[in-house]
Formats: structure tokens, C-alpha cells, sequence
């Protein structure tokens, strides 16, 4: 799909932060029609195992999953792992894997995954900070996520998960040969309890660096309400 043309409602990635199916499934339930893609994670992902993909299919109508592993091994374990979702699981929308492992890491899973998957190549957290990135500063760490989209691109995957503090530069460099896809984002109308994001925007200014999806999790589904949550969200990016 041309990401141009996508509705603002389809830019937005709800993050299935539960620890299981029957605490996620009313929120899949009642957002279906109101965001383009779940994401499941590493928690959830283990706690039900490769029916959750299904069972998350069967209820949103829709095969737009994101399955968010961010794999990180050899070049063989992971391109083992990617030929048994390749198999498993053919249709989903994105599936990641970390940058940092490196060419034949990334390339390992591109080649696993030959159609409809698209491969997203992790740069850095959106969780860390320079520091903790193990960048000096900001401008370290942005040459760092730019080195690991590079990587990224070479071998040959789709696009890049990375705050929206890079969105521009990224843009910059790549333009639309990778799709970027964007964590940490925090509409300036709520407030997450204990939030663990150290890099955050809200989704007007992540879609006006250039982000093409935003992964948004809690300032949703901690809403009271979910839906209008959502559509807010979705208004927001409108107006960019």
C-alpha cells in the first residue's frame, strides 16, 4: 500500500501491552475499526503462543499484525525462527528484528520471509536514553540510528523502528525507501503512571518528522475511554 494514502486511522499501531488473550481481546474488540494494525509483544507473544495471531485475526477481521519479537541471535537461529513464522504464521504485516546484530542477521530474515512480511530492523529503543544507548549525546545517538537503517537497507528490509527524535534525519537520508515505524508516543492530553519511554513525541509532531506508523499503547488502552482515545489520536494526525 502506498503509504501516502493510508486514513490517519491506519497509521496508528495499537500495542497489546497484556500479559494474556482474555485481557486484550475487549480492547481488540472495540478498537478494530479504529486503528490499522495490533502489535503484539514479546509477553503476550509467549504467554499464547501462534494462535494469538489467529485468534487476533479471527475477531479484527484483518490479518494487519505486527509481530514485535525483535529477534536477536545467530544468522541461523533467527533465520530459522523467521522460516517458522514464515510458514506459520505467512500473513503477517511486520515483523522485527534488531539492527544491531548486523548484516547477515537482518539479511537472514529478509531471505526467510520472501513475500508479504514486511522486515523492520530495530535501531534504538525508544525506552533509552543517549546514555543508555551508549551514545555520548544526542547527536551520537542519531548517527547511530542512521548507521543501523543503513544496515537495515542494505539487507534488505522494508523499514526502521525509531523514536520520532530521528523521524527527520531518517527521512532525510532514506526518504521513502523505508517505512518508518515509531514508538514513545505520548499525546500531550495523557499521562502514563511509571512511564518507562525516555524518548517521546506526540503524534502530530512524530507524523510531521516524517513517521509513517506510531505505536501507541497505554494513552489508549489506559483511557477511560479507548475508543474516543483513538479517534482523537486519529483527528491529531489528521490535521498534520
Amino acid at each position: 500500500m502506498n503509504r501516502s494514502t493510508l486514513e490517519a486511522k491506519d497509521r496508528i499501531i495499537l500495542a497489546l501491552d497484556f500479559s494474556s488473550f482474555e485481557t486484550a481481546r475487549p480492547y481488540i474488540q472495540q478498537l478494530k475499526s479504529h486503528v490499522g494494525i495490533f502489535k503484539v509483544g514479546l509477553t503476550l507473544f509467549i504467554r499464547e503462543g501462534l494462535p494469538l495471531l489467529e485468534r487476533i485475526a479471527d475477531i479484527s477481521g484483518t490479518a494487519n499484525i505486527f509481530l514485535d519479537l525483535k529477534l536477536y541471535d545467530t544468522p541461523m537461529q533467527v533465520g530459522s525462527a523467521a522460516a517458522v513464522l514464515h510458514e506459520k504464521a505467512p500473513e503477517l504485516k511486520f515483523l522485527t528484528v534488531h539492527s544491531s546484530g548486523g548484516l547477515r542477521v537482518l539479511k537472514s530474515v529478509v531471505d526467510a520471509m520472501p513475500d508479504g512480511t514486511e522486515i523492520l530492523g530495530v535501531t534504538a529503543l525508544t525506552s533509552q536514553s543517549p546514555a543508555e544507548a551508549e551514545a555520548s549525546d544526542k547527536a551520537a545517538l542519531q548517527e547511530q540510528v542512521l548507521g543501523l537503517a543503513a544496515l537495515a537497507k542494505s539487507a534488505g528490509a522494508a523499514g526502521v523502528v525509531a523514536s520520532a527524535h530521528e523521524a527527520a534525519a531518517l527521512k532525510k537520508r532514506f526518504g521513502d525507501a523505508l517505512t518508518l515505524v515509531t514508538p514513545g508516543i505520548r499525546p500531550d492530553w495523557t499521562e502514563v503512571a511509571g512511564d518507562d519511554q525516555r524518548r517521546t513525541m506526540t503524534p502530530a509532531e512524530a507524523i510531521s518528522q516524517g513517521a509513517d506508523y506510531l505505536v501507541i499503547g497505554r494513552p489508549i488502552c489506559g483511557d477511560p475511554d479507548p475508543v474516543g482515545a483513538a479517534e482523537k489520536i486519529a483527528d491529531e494526525i489528521a490535521s498534520v
